[in-house]
């Protein structure tokens, strides 16, 4: 067994990183500023995408996006239920309706076919999740639906991953959300990113995550731009904006994004190699050793069938060897929070993949060995769950 825990993902910080806060710390100037607008500037020219604008969370970027499309009370958002609570939070926010729709199997994405079941007159907008790091087909998506609709991106696993067209990740022109929390591919401890082609709208965004204002406390800042606070508020805003401590932080973690996904692929294929021989009913996520793929989570499919033991006390096992094993998620349609309005919601796809889902760790801060050590728990568990379950089984007959 490992002499210490192994966290499902953990950011990969060097002295570059601390350095350059080190920086913006000396600099007097903390919150959003000169680094933020770099940072925003970098990441629109990594993405493809014309604007980024940054904010405290993917969570208020999500909020955002759907806010600008004109989301409200009577609106109903699709999204998957095979997600995290923020993708339908989002909705809930504003007064709409998340309505739940299902994955395939195979991706454990949307598609245009599980999108047009749960499509009514009252849609007005539609969160694909690129689950895992996969992204969604969203041309596809957007043959589909109506004009009227809007496709808002949630990117949070899925930073400088591409879309099937070989773009990147950002550059779909829809509004496109990323997460920079503690475990993503660039970590900023908190915040998030939309990346969008309309101008208008970017602007938009960049008053709205400051309480509404049409500039900031770095332009505010400059003498000349000082009456700027006294001038009228004309839209409800809020306190969503980044800081100069997180931008300093992500400039690094952007030009180390490659150094990153070829870490992430070599553990992803050690995984990949060493399921696929200890057992071919074990399945993964489709293209998880892809060139196109994020790779934020590594999931594994149990053929929980065969097993003496279900998925979580398979995964209570990992974890009592140290190995970080996660569940990436529990379907949201089945909670109690959202059993108002999703009470006949059956999602069959969904509630097959739930009791079978696992996420390995898996980060850039991993090495090879760590990797090893992972399977080598996995097949230990895996076997003593198939032994016992023969046992069993020879002692009814």
């Amino acid at each position: 067994m490992r002499a210490n825990y192994l966290p499902f993902g953990a950011p990969n910080i060097s002295q570059r990183e601390i350095d350059a806060v080190a920086r913006v710390m000396r600099s007097g100037w903390i919150g959003m500023g000169p680094e933020t607008i770099e940072f925003e500037q970098e990441l629109a020219a990594f993405t493809g995408a014309p604007h980024v604008v940054t904010v405290n969370s993917c969570t208020s970027a999500l909020f955002l996006s759907l806010l600008v499309h004109g989301v409200g009370p009577g609106s109903e958002v699709l999204c998957p239920s095979l997600t995290w609570c923020s993708t339908a939070n989002a909705a809930r926010y504003l007064g709409a309706t998340p309505v739940f729709c299902d994955v395939d199997p195979e991706t454990l994405c949307v598609s245009a076919e599980t999108i047009r079941r749960s499509l009514t007159a009252r849609t007005r907008a539609v969160i694909p999740v690129h689950f895992g790091g996969l992204t969604c087909d969203v041309a596809d998506l957007r043959a589909a639906l109506p004009d009227t609709v809007a496709i808002v991106e949630d990117a949070a696993h899925a930073f400088g991953g591409r879309l099937p067209d070989g773009r990147r990740v950002g550059a779909s022109g829809d509004l496109t959300c990323f997460s920079f929390y503690a475990n993503k591919n660039l970590s900023t401890a908190e915040g998030g990113a939309v990346a969008l082609f309309d101008s208008t709208i970017a602007h938009r965004l960049r008053s709205l995550r400051q309480h509404g204002y049409s500039a900031d406390a770095w332009t505010r800042f400059n003498q000349s731009n000082a009456l700027l606070l006294s001038a009228p508020l004309a839209e409800l805003g809020y306190k969503m904006n980044y800081t100069d401590l997180q931008a300093a932080m992500g400039r690094v973690q952007l030009t180390r994004q490659e150094e990153f996904a070829e870490r992430r692929v070599a553990i992803a294929r050690c995984y990949a190699q060493a399921l696929r021989e200890l057992d071919p009913d074990i399945r993964l996520q489709r293209g998880v050793c892809d060139a196109g793929h994020a790779r934020h989570l590594f999931v594994v499919l149990l053929p929980v069938e065969k097993l003496a033991i279900d998925r979580n006390v398979f995964v209570r096992e990992l974890r009592t060897r140290n190995i970080g094993a996660a569940v990436h998620y529990a379907p949201l349609h089945q909670m109690p929070l959202y059993g108002d309005t999703n009470t006949e919601c059956r999602l069959p796809v969904t509630e097959d993949l739930a009791p079978r889902l696992v996420s390995l760790p898996m980060s850039a801060s991993m090495s090879a060995a760590d990797a090893r050590e992972v399977i080598e728990a996995f097949v230990e568990v895996y076997q003593t769950a198939l032994a016992s379950r023969g046992a069993r089984r020879g002692s009814r007959g």
